[in-house]
């Protein structure tokens, strides 16, 4: 499926082409439910603005999806990916034991990447992670087209889980 001559473009999916703010309650609270969280997953309603960016970076480039999602919501992803129409492509989830901050593995999977693939652009929610792509050289188009929470933040930065 892979051309390898076209440039990759790099999505998110939560907050960026996947609207999870109907699950961020399950983080709130000292008890996190994250197996809540992640098992209502599958009933997102896409982001409008996010899935016409990957529609129109398609027309030119290879999409590729990098998530903070552990590797077991695998098959929900896919199929919601497939669900919504967007293109093909490959899915980096974090292992399920990692839990180091998105910055950090999202970086090192865009590094690889870049090292045989120009990495044209990556459209993520997660401010820390667009600040560390961007300081190493990545272009990036910043997802504020929707809603997160406090307690998404939180789990996105101190708890490595998204």
């Amino acid at each position: 499926m892979s051309d390898d001559t076209r440039p990759l473009a790099v999505f998110d999916l939560d907050g960026t082409l996947a609207d999870s703010g109907h699950r961020q309650h399950f983080l709130e609270g000292r008890r996190r439910d994250w197996a809540r969280f992640f098992a209502a997953a599958p009933d997102d309603p896409p982001l409008a603005e996010g899935v016409r960016l990957a529609l129109d970076s398609a027309k030119e480039c290879e999409v590729v999806y990098l998530t903070g999602r552990p590797e077991r919501c695998r098959r929900d992803t896919l199929a919601w990916l497939d669900a919504q129409g967007l293109p093909k492509g490959t899915v980096h989830m974090r292992r399920d034991d990692d839990r180091r901050p998105a910055r950090r593995t999202k970086l090192e999977v865009l590094e690889r990447l870049g090292r045989t693939r120009e990495v044209r652009v990556l459209v993520d929610d997660d401010e820390l992670v667009c600040d560390a792509a961007e300081r190493a050289g990545f272009t990036v188009v910043r997802a504020r087209w929707a809603v997160t929470r406090p307690a998404m933040k939180h789990a996105q930065e101190r708890e490595g889980r998204t």
